[in-house]
């Protein structure tokens, strides 16, 4: 379906966000517990299912409903069209995909938090899922089961002591002993219910192939295999066999001392199923085709944007490594997130991206506050629209913002995670890399000296996971232990405005 466009411009009309739901809202001054904070999302392809990881290490699934619950028959007898409703989702099931271990030949703890959810491929009315946390893969099926229950043996106690029976407990264990003629109420015990149960059940774990941690899963296209990555590595798994992969990237060099840059995150060509990306902390985003090499190396392209002279600075280096990348829907562009920015590329070009948008220009003067307390480590996910016509991204106070990417676009709205989302306007901004151990600590560091600036941003609430609809405009983000989702309609208004 074509989208309606904004006059004769060109490009789609801006959307009017609103709340729809939201799950595991905390109380006023309630205290969250780090165990439940929210650390991975994923939208399934059907957009029938929505996932969600904790630092806990717990998986919790929801299901999207009909609607027929929320619409009353009288209304819909007036209208002589169905009335289209927004996804709505409930709850469906959680399990507990990980827990906390020690590895002793390194004397390394390993956390229960999970790092990644990805949707696989359904059978036969079954969820398949991959979940991660730093070291360990695992493959999961939940799948509903009938449960039959055996009813009470319907015995009278009190006949066989009429009849001559022994009193006393009855079961194979006791000395019961049937009087002669039997006892008339002793029949077969009846199987009755069938209760519908999700059972969640472990099929592989994939583990001991990364020596650092993982940062990134990705299903294939050809439904078979996937991709780890860690800081340095990316191995090539089959869904079926756990205690084999392949290494089919490796930028650790020889000598430690030369480390430059590691891999921050890697995603499949949705279509492609010889073709991945990942991006690095140096800003860079490299595509490579599995069929040119076994160890993929050297990259078929690369996709960087040259730094204005005079621009540089001590931080340079830090706010341009990417903390994420997601392939649009038809594998033609790539939507990159670092600190500041969210940039959009074109496969087909490589010297600069088509779009940038701006996130956080408005921090720019900060820098050095947000060095020091870690927050400028923090890793901001992004996302894109089904029809890819817009991106968006999270941000500190809870905020999350949407941009339209069409060219010519201007639509750009920012909003708060909350019930009563109010728009925001975007503040007006004021016009050595650090090692692998350091990159490594800053990421399990806490948060400290985090409060709120004089600018009102928010350091110690940020809303870094989000995920979009495949087919619809409802965007999913998890805000500390809290899921809130929203949807939007085209603005009414944006007809009559230039």
């Amino acid at each position: 379906m074509t989208p309606p466009v904004n006059g004769d411009l060109g490009f789609p009309s801006p959307l009017q966000w609103k709340f729809s739901q939201v799950f595991g809202e905390r109380a006023a001054g309630e205290e969250v517990q780090e165990v439940d904070i929210i650390s991975a999302i994923e939208f399934d392809k059907s957009g029938e299912h929505l996932a969600t990881g904790d630092r806990g290490g717990r998986v919790v699934l929801f299901e999207k409903t009909d609607g027929k619950d929320f619409t009353f028959r009288k209304e819909l007898e007036k209208t002589d069209y169905s009335i289209p409703r927004h996804p709505e989702f409930r709850y469906k099931t959680e399990f507990q995909s990980h827990e906390p271990e020690f590895d002793y030949l390194k004397s390394l703890e390993i956390e229960e938090k999970i790092n990644k959810v990805r949707w696989c491929q359904t059978s036969n009315g079954a969820l398949f899922l991959l979940s991660t946390n730093d070291k360990t893969v695992k493959y999961w099926k939940v799948q509903e089961k009938k449960i039959k229950k055996v009813a009470e043996v319907n015995l009278d106690t009190s006949g066989a002591k009429s009849n001559g029976g022994l009193p006393g407990k009855i079961g194979a264990g006791s000395d019961f002993v049937f009087p002669p003629g039997g006892i008339p109420s002793l029949h077969l015990p009846v199987i009755v219910g069938q209760e519908t149960n999700l059972v969640p059940r472990c099929r592989r774990v994939f583990a001991h192939a990364h020596d650092y941690h993982i940062n990134s899963i990705a299903n294939n296209s050809d439904g078979e295999t996937f991709i780890s990555a860690d800081d340095l590595r990316i191995n090539l798994w089959n869904l079926e066999i756990s205690n084999q992969s392949f290494n089919i990237v490796d930028v650790k060099p020889v000598n430690m001392e030369d480390l430059t840059e590691v891999i921050t995150s890697a995603e499949f060509h949705p279509t492609h199923c010889h073709t991945l990306a990942y991006s690095s902390s140096k800003g860079t985003i490299r595509l490579i085709d599995m069929r040119q090499s076994a160890l993929c190396d050297s990259h078929a392209k690369i996709f960087e944007e040259n730094d204005t002279p005079g621009s540089r600075s001590f931080f340079t280096e830090i706010i341009a490594s990417i903390s994420d990348i997601k392939f649009g829907r038809d594998g033609r562009y790539i939507l990159s997130r670092d600190y500041m920015t969210l940039k959009l590329w074109d496969l087909n070009m490589e010297a600069s991206p088509v779009a940038t948008f701006q996130v956080h220009e408005h921090l720019r003067p900060k820098l050095c506050d947000l060095y020091e307390n870690d927050s400028i480590f923090d890793k901001f996910e992004c996302c894109l629209s089904g029809d890819g016509l817009r991106v968006a991204t999270g941000s500190y106070s809870n905020l999350f913002r949407v941009f339209g990417s069409a060219p010519g676009s201007n639509e750009a709205t920012t909003l708060e995670a909350s019930k009563n989302p109010i728009r925001r306007q975007p503040q007006t901004p004021t016009r050595s890399l650090r090692s692998l151990t350091s990159l490594s600590r800053s990421r399990r560091r806490g948060s400290e000296n985090m409060g709120i600036d004089a600018g009102g941003n928010d350091f110690s609430t940020k809303l870094l996971h989000l995920a979009w609809h495949p087919t619809s405009n409802v965007l999913a983000c998890a805000a500390a232990n809290s899921l809130y989702m929203y949807y939007a309609e085209e603005n009414p208004q944006s007809e009559h405005q230039k």
